[in-house]
């Protein structure tokens, strides 16, 4: 017997409800009769509702205002968008359930991880149900010979590595937020080791998916975790960075890394932005092996300052980190300071200790936050933009005029080993023209042939 068999058999005195099972048991052959009441839109029935308990338990599904609205946002500055209802799956097979329910009553399917990100992705813009999958948060197989941990979606980041510190590999992929490692898959999360340890993309083995008919699609195959394969389509690489809208993710096999011999992580303050950049540049023509390279503008040095608490000089500053042996770690220092100091860079903080690091690398984490206390009561908006190494310096340059011509308060802040780096611009959603000159800077920074509507008219 099938599941919504199996269901409609105890609820025969719910007719309504084993209406719905049976319905969703046809996945999608009558795939848009829609159960939401057309009333306020995305509102759901009272039966749908029952159809959804029926399947993970009462106890695991709000229509309560409260879990509503948590759910209907993340950190970025859009508006709350909150779903019709939240449920919480225990295990795939729900997973499973709940996807051919909503798919053959049209009703919309939002995947939520830890609610971290930045760019409204988890706003329910036409109702529907949000799937919190963070009860789903077991480590289910870690095989260190080769190098490899298969993880539930609730699995953060920092669980993981919490799990893996005796074992002496670690997983580097370090977007600063502690989101959940499906999440980061699903996003195409990239972070500080990014330049030495790639991204998602470089990092993800095989995806356990539901699709959104109720189907279950491993996309290496059931049980693979091969580093290359020539068989078929990269329907791993396809659902990295697919952001919830090809299926949802219950399962990823993460590759592993080397926990390093030894670490040093440093800052060095910089006369310019170009002085900044250029010494990234040349510290990579130079193939030091660099773990991180951070850039952060003054802005957002002044505010990591006052929210970490730190001593650092306001001005430009990057931050680096090398893993590696002690005696290759020696040469690469003193090659890295060389190049800094060339370039007019000053203020060395090199750290070595664990706890001197960890306090570095947590204001650098933490530089949203911060950025955020510099205009209190506002929000954050964050562009994320990534260009060939070559044109970093003549890019960021031309962004800070840019960012300083506008009047907007915003900071600047970036991975710039792999040439990727974000404006963090602070406004008052209540403000029209304020949001209107923060759009137009969006665009412009990634249209650059765009027009600024504070850029004096030309003759």
């Amino acid at each position: 017997m099938g599941w919504c068999g199996h269901l409609a058999t105890h609820l025969s005195a719910h007719p309504a409800m084993a209406s719905l099972l049976r319905a969703a048991a046809t996945w999608g052959l009558f795939p848009w009769r829609g159960y939401c009441s057309r009333g306020t839109q995305g509102e759901l029935s009272k039966g749908f509702v029952e159809a959804l308990k029926a399947v993970v338990g009462s106890p695991h599904v709000s229509t309560a205002a409260a879990d509503r609205e948590q759910h209907g946002h993340d950190e970025s500055m859009h508006r709350c968008q909150p779903p019709g209802a939240v449920v919480w799956p225990q295990n795939v097979e729900q997973v499973s359930r709940l996807a051919a329910l909503c798919y053959s009553q049209g009703v919309p399917i939002i995947p939520f991880g830890t609610g971290t990100g930045l760019e409204g992705g988890v706003c329910a813009v036409q109702g529907g149900v949000c799937i919190n999958l963070t009860h789903m948060d077991r480590i289910l197989k870690l095989d260190p010979e080769d190098f490899c941990v298969v993880v539930e979606p609730g699995v953060t980041r920092k669980t993981l590595n919490t799990y893996l510190r005796d074992s002496g590999l670690w997983f580097p992929v370090d977007p600063g937020a502690d989101a959940s490692l499906c999440g980061m898959v699903a996003t195409a999360a990239s972070g500080t080791n990014a330049v030495r340890y790639g991204t998602m993309r470089d990092n993800v083995l095989n995806l356990e998916v539901v699709l959104p008919g109720g189907r279950l699609l491993h996309t290496a195959g059931a049980g693979r975790h091969f580093r290359k394969s020539a068989a078929g389509y990269n329907l791993t690489g396809l659902f990295v960075g697919s952001e919830g809208t090809l299926g949802l993710i219950t399962a990823a096999t993460l590759r592993l890394h080397p926990a390093p011999e030894a670490t040093v992580a440093a800052t060095c303050a910089f006369p310019s932005v170009q002085a900044a950049v250029d010494t990234t540049v040349h510290i990579l023509q130079a193939a030091l092996p660099l773990a991180r390279i951070e850039f952060l503008d003054e802005v957002m040095m002044d505010a990591c300052n006052r929210h970490s608490r730190l001593t650092c000089s306001v001005a430009p500053t990057l931050f680096l980190e090398f893993h590696g042996s002690e005696r290759a770690l020696a040469e690469q220092i003193e090659r890295a300071e060389e190049i800094s100091q060339h370039n007019g860079g000053s203020h060395f903080f090199w750290a070595k200790e664990a706890e001197e690091r960890s306090r570095l690398w947590a204001a650098r984490h933490n530089a949203w936050y911060a950025a955020l206390a510099l205009r209190p009561g506002c929000k954050g908006y964050s562009t994320d933009v990534c260009v060939p190494i070559s044109r970093l310096p003549e890019i960021l340059v031309q962004t800070k005029e840019d960012l300083k011509a506008s009047g907007l308060t915003g900071a600047i802040v970036g991975h710039v080993g792999d040439g990727n780096f974000h404006c963090i611009l602070l406004v008052d959603p209540e403000d029209a023209e304020e949001l209107r000159r923060v759009k137009a800077f969006g665009e412009h920074l990634g249209r650059p042939g765009s027009a600024l509507p504070w850029a004096s008219p030309g003759p």
